[in-house]
């Protein structure tokens, strides 16, 4: 997203990005696509301000990412999802994904379930759909 200080990530430029957010929508746009850790672990918030509390939440979709690289145990996924929801001011996420899976996070997905974890909360209501953001060869998507 547009920043006022290219050295600061959280610097954003609520003025253009809400401009670029309402062009989009009125365009008949309305998926949008954050991420935990995007411009310095900010960028959810940011989505929150230009987003969330000017639009009706049935106006728009929004996906976000659980970092496979940041957590650290299956009380740390619950953390951040939590941080999430609250971050972007929402009860539920439309799309969510596990982000940038590949074998250097799978084998830790695996010990503390992330898999299941994700469908727990979908499970829930709290996940619309759920997926991954894919970063690796495709003999992991053979993997069981």
């Amino acid at each position: 997203m547009p920043v006022t200080n290219a050295d600061d990530p959280a610097s954003f430029d609520y003025p253009l990005i809400e401009k670029l957010f309402d062009t989009y929508m009125d365009q008949g746009f309305t998926y949008f696509d954050t991420a935990y850790t995007y411009h310095g672990y900010h960028c959810e918030k940011a989505v929150k301000k230009a987003l969330v509390e000017r639009h009706l939440r049935d106006s728009f979709e929004l996906a976000t990412k659980l970092p496979l690289r940041d957590f650290q145990d299956a009380e740390d996924m619950e953390r951040i999802f939590n941080e999430q929801l609250e971050y972007c001011g929402v009860d539920y996420f439309d799309y969510y994904l596990l982000h940038n899976m590949g074998t250097n996070v799978y084998d830790k997905c695996q010990k503390y379930d992330a898999f299941g974890f994700a469908a727990e909360k979908k499970e829930k209501g709290k996940i619309k759909y759920l997926g991954m953001s894919f970063h690796d060869m495709p003999d992991l998507l053979d993997e069981e």
